[in-house]
């Protein structure tokens, strides 16, 4: 297929424009990659070594508004000036996954949902992957989907989509879709209006058929309300913590069990890689994808049991002196926090804080009150999360460096003390990312 006379612009020089410019160069568009900062160096040797035009620190406006379809990164928000200009000019404004989507014949898996699906993504396609499928992964993780498009040959792939990737998606077809749960969050890309971004997580149904799947979490309130209004062919699987199903798969005398067409899995909660509340929502999803696939009961269970989570998700440091450390630097909004302490079963000194997004830490309060003993903010400005918890918390200090708050955190420790680096917040006040955050968090730990 050629579309020699057809303009595409492509906004954003990340890993998801780059990997779109391959793929949109390939099918013989005219392409242009616009970014209106600096492209790192990776990404240029890809341009260029595909040939494709470039810019940086620019926008050649003229240019993008006669294109005849515009790819933009899920980071520019709707609201930015060029956005709204082609929006004017009715030019189709689409995310990378939608592009990608319309050049392959592979089964598509997504996954959404405020927290746990990175881990979600990761498990289901070590699951596929181990059981000999030939899988890619893609979304916020792994390489771009466009790119894998345009270079691989997969059947299948699991693909972890933001509210943001969603936004740009309008006629992409999920064979299987996940949504693990729904809070608020970036509601400042959504007029601060969280129906909206309720809306934004259910796009992940639109286009599905009866032959597909919607696995979704029927203990969320906001999913359950909002399943009258957006409905969908595809065969229901929920999954749960309290309720069982003829199709579906929930927790029940401490095993997991998922049961599809009759075929019943079950497995002891204990023996999964993912320990915590939280986990066990995201290992049923997981496996229920990974079934509906007729992956074998076999292959399941060895994947749950030794799966390896990602880095800065609940993951353990060391030992120091009988005091575990714990890198959560991924927690960035007040939920993955919550579910970060409520899987601690140890006597916490939790280390909290950095660029508040607008958090209300009230929903903290029953469990802190239960599980921490100590706490060390590590932020800038600590006045919100002190005024929170200084009532029920006896010790509270701050610190403006990962070293110093390593070092606070152990001097409040004992044998059996569990520090959790569980922010609750953006980095970027203090820290680049917070990647960043978590190495130099278990760089200094392992200084001690």
């Amino acid at each position: 297929m050629t579309n020699i006379n057809t303009k595409i612009a492509i906004l954003g020089a990340g890993e998801s424009g780059v990997g779109s410019a391959v793929l949109a160069k390939q099918k013989g568009y005219d392409v242009l990659v616009s970014d209106k900062g600096n492209i790192k160096d990776k990404y240029k040797q890809i341009l260029e070594k595909y040939q494709i035009k470039y810019e940086e620190n620019n926008h050649d406006e003229a240019w993008i508004l006669s294109a005849s379809e515009v790819i933009k990164s899920p980071g520019i928000p709707d609201k930015s000036p060029l956005i709204e200009l082609l929006h004017q000019k009715q030019i189709s404004v689409i995310s990378e996954i939608e592009f990608a989507a319309r050049y392959t014949g592979a089964k598509l898996i997504g996954i959404s949902g405020t927290n746990g699906k990175t881990t979600t993504t990761l498990l289901t396609y070590h699951i596929l992957k181990k059981a000999g499928y030939n899988v890619g992964l893609a979304g916020n993780v792994g390489k771009s989907f466009a790119f894998q498009v345009a270079t691989e040959n997969f059947d299948y792939y699991v693909i972890e989509l933001s509210s943001f990737q969603l936004d740009g998606m309008f006629k992409t077809r999920l064979n299987i879709a996940v949504l693990l749960n729904i809070t608020p969050d970036h509601l400042d890309r959504y007029q601060y209006n969280f129906q909206n971004y309720i809306d934004s997580k259910f796009r992940i149904i639109q286009n599905q058929t009866a032959n597909d799947f919607f696995i979704y979490s029927y203990d969320d309130e906001w999913i359950s309300k909002n399943l009258e209004t957006h409905k969908t062919p595809a065969k229901h699987l929920p999954i749960s913590l309290q309720q069982t199903f003829e199709d579906g798969a929930y927790i029940k005398e401490k095993n997991l069990i998922i049961n599809l067409n009759h075929n019943i899995f079950s497995m002891s909660i204990h023996e999964l890689a993912l320990q915590g509340k939280h986990n066990q929502y995201n290992s049923m999803a997981a496996a229920l994808s990974a079934r509906s696939l007729e992956v074998r009961n076999e292959n399941i269970r060895e994947s749950l049991e030794d799966f390896v989570n990602i880095e800065h998700r609940l993951e353990l440091v060391t030992k120091v002196h009988g005091i575990e450390f714990i890198n959560d630097s991924k927690a960035t909004n007040v939920n993955s926090t919550w579910y970060a302490l409520e899987s601690m079963n140890n006597p916490v000194i939790w280390i909290v804080g950095g660029q508040d997004k607008g958090n209300d830490y009230s929903m903290l309060i029953e469990l802190v009150k239960d599980k921490v003993k100590a706490i060390v903010c590590l932020g800038l400005n600590n006045t919100k999360i002190i005024e929170a918890f200084k009532s029920i918390v006896p010790v509270i200090e701050e610190a403006r460096t990962a070293e110093e708050a390593v070092k606070k955190s152990y001097r409040l420790g004992k044998k059996g003390d569990i520090v959790l680096l569980s922010p609750a917040c953006a980095s970027f006040d203090l820290f680049e990312n917070y990647e960043d955050r978590g190495h130099q968090f278990k760089q200094a730990v392992r200084a001690l």
